[in-house]
């Protein structure tokens, strides 16, 4: 069965994959894999590749000298998993709940409806379906309409067909990223105005970009590290995401902003690696 490819990872730019530093590595891969069922594709000493049908979407590395970031660390708010549909959606919720897995609230966004959660080591995650882009509602100025409704997980789990869950879907892909930053601000000139991605979206204390009307690729928000400085290395959480460009033109432009502003980077695995204001790894890659 072909699944058409997410709206999210067909516009310019999208968010191709992740990785984070932990403690006890067993134990978060075994919670992606049992609980969000990701597959491993790669092992080594120090880390592990996972994935959905051989797509890499997220690395997880421990290492001698890791400590535990405090909670108003900048770093990772949560990584988002898109599922392909909604009833891929629900027949995760299914299994989640024959499994007992936490879960931390549900929302409707309006353009999507999310579940969330967090992985042994408190590293939040969002499992989310979108809703038909056509169905969304735009401000004259381009932004998005969002809110957060209360999600009726009842009805979602109803509909969900009744047959073995085999682990994620093909198709399923990191549909967004969410940071915790140290100031919104200078979250807006680093994403929006050297990155080049567009302002989405406003909530009190964080702000949502995206490429090509896509509703958020990224996201930053202060609630929890307003004023955070740079992060420390062997910090645990997110290092480091790939923001994957289909559209040339727009990582070239990225690219020659960061020369511009004489921001450090560098040529790494065929992508252009550098950090955010607050210490957080991206690789830039067509």
């Amino acid at each position: 069965m072909t699944t058409e490819t997410s709206y999210a990872l067909t516009r310019p730019a999208y968010v191709d994959q992740s990785q984070l530093v932990v403690t006890d590595l067993p134990l978060v891969s075994n919670f992606y894999q049992s609980m969000l069922g990701l597959d491993v594709i790669e092992k080594s000493a120090s880390g592990e590749v996972l994935g959905v049908d051989g797509t890499r979407l997220l690395t997880l590395t421990t290492g001698k000298d890791v400590r535990v970031a405090p909670r108003n660390a900048a770093g990772l708010f949560h990584t988002a998993f898109l599922m392909p549909s909604r009833t891929e959606l629900a027949r995760w919720l299914r299994h989640a709940a024959h499994h007992n897995v936490v879960l931390e609230g549900a929302s409707d966004h309006l353009v999507s409806e999310a579940i969330y959660l967090s992985d042994p080591e408190g590293n939040g995650i969002e499992i989310y379906a979108d809703r038909p882009h056509d169905e969304w509602k735009f401000h004259p100025d381009g932004q998005v309409e969002m809110a957060t409704h209360r999600l009726d997980l009842q009805a979602l789990y109803n509909s969900a067909p009744d047959d073995a869950w085999n682990g994620m879907a093909d198709g399923t892909a990191i549909g967004h990223i969410h940071l915790q930053v140290g100031d919104i601000p200078e979250a807006d000139a680093f994403y929006r105005d050297v990155l080049g991605l567009k302002l989405m979206a406003r909530y009190p204390g964080a702000s949502f970009f995206a490429t090509g009307d896509y509703h958020h690729h990224v996201a930053a928000n202060i609630w929890n590290s307003r004023g955070a400085g740079t992060r420390a290395d062997g910090m645990t959480g997110l290092s480091d995401y790939t923001l994957r460009f289909n559209d040339k033109a727009s990582l070239d432009k990225a690219v020659a902003k960061l020369d511009e502003l004489e921001i450090k980077s560098e040529k790494r695995n065929g992508g252009t690696f550098l950090h955010d204001p607050w210490g957080i790894g991206l690789t830039l890659s067509a």
